[in-house]
């Protein structure tokens, strides 16, 4: 699972017939603490995430396996909306 928030929203006219009427939604990976990681993805949206809001997203054969995706062309899912991030032991300043 990818922890990540919601950054923009893609709007393609032609695509493949599978992801017709789906949401695509451009996600900014982060850590437990909320900081920018890694790269930007798009991911297909199955709980109707909004814009800035933090999510759990699932790629690979997992994200097919979301609610609606099987046999859809995508390797990322967004299968979350995330309330509240806590860690039991936060890691250690260096």
């Amino acid at each position: 699972m990818i922890l990540a928030r919601v950054v923009g929203n893609i709007v393609a006219t032609r695509k493949d017939p599978r992801l017709e009427g789906r949401k695509l939604l451009i996600l900014q990976p982060v850590s437990p603490e909320g900081k920018p990681e890694g790269s930007y993805a798009v991911a297909v949206d199955t709980v109707t995430a909004g814009n800035r809001e933090l999510v759990l997203a699932v790629s690979g054969s997992s994200a097919r396996m979301a609610e609606g995706c099987k046999d859809a062309p995508l390797d990322l899912a967004i299968v979350g909306i995330v309330d509240e991030v806590s860690l039991d032991d936060p890691p250690q300043a260096k």
